[in-house]
């Protein structure tokens, strides 16, 4: 540090006397260690985790854990889907509002634990919720690995496509990780919790699919 504020000094010293209207910038020591400390402490870059997960990996839980059948508006049930031209049902886009939807393969993870519509007599209790929490409203981390392991496959909609056949897990990091994402810093995971958290990953959404279970999972 002293060799720079000397090498300024003496550089100023040399200047032509006739060369006017110039003054060399005022280099303080003090100054000069000022910035040299802020940039010290500013230099080392935060470490930010960062999420990997294989797609195929991800996808045996997503497979596991995803239905072929999600409820969402209890009230859109009212709809006749008959194209009115003032329907309160209707979509911007031009869709309509569902009460519910059913798909061929498993293609949403429902973000609640168990939906009611009482007026139309149905009622549903998500896989995730029976299977994981059979017994009680809160799991150890092994609790959920163990269990979600032990959950039955099927090709979901979207993602590596995986057979049945193949979809057993060996390696059950990813199932730990899914943890971690849904209970964050907490040794325990809540039936309340996950189904808050998944709400959050679906940004708002009544189910997470594939693109959105991928993202949070970094299998993209």
């Amino acid at each position: 540090m002293k060799h720079i504020v000397t090498t300024i000094i003496v550089g100023a010293a040399c200047l032509p006397a006739f060369i006017t209207g110039f003054s060399p910038p005022s280099v303080s020591q003090h100054s000069i260690s000022s910035t040299s400390l802020q940039s010290e402490v500013a230099s080392p870059e935060a470490e930010v985790d960062t999420i990997k997960t294989d797609p195929k990996e991800a996808v045996k839980l997503f497979g596991r854990l995803a239905e072929k059948y999600i409820m969402l508006d209890a009230s859109a049930g009212l709809c006749c889907y008959s194209a009115c031209s003032d329907c309160e049902y209707r979509e911007p886009g031009g869709g309509y509002r569902m009460a519910d939807q059913s798909s061929a393969r498993p293609k949403w993870i429902p973000c609640y634990d168990q939906r009611v519509f009482e007026t139309q007599g149905k009622e549903h209790t998500t896989k995730w919720s029976s299977e994981i929490f059979p017994d009680a409203p809160v799991v150890t981390k092994d609790e959920f690995v163990e269990r979600v392991l032990g959950m039955a496959f099927a090709p979901p909609l979207g993602g590596p496509y995986m057979a049945a056949s193949a979809a057993a897990i060996e390696d059950d990091s990813a199932a730990a990780t899914l943890f971690d994402v849904l209970a964050g810093e907490k040794e325990k995971l809540t039936r309340h919790r996950m189904g808050k958290e998944m709400k959050v990953l679906s940004n708002g959404e009544e189910g997470i699919t594939w693109a959105m279970f991928s993202a949070a999972m970094g299998a993209n």
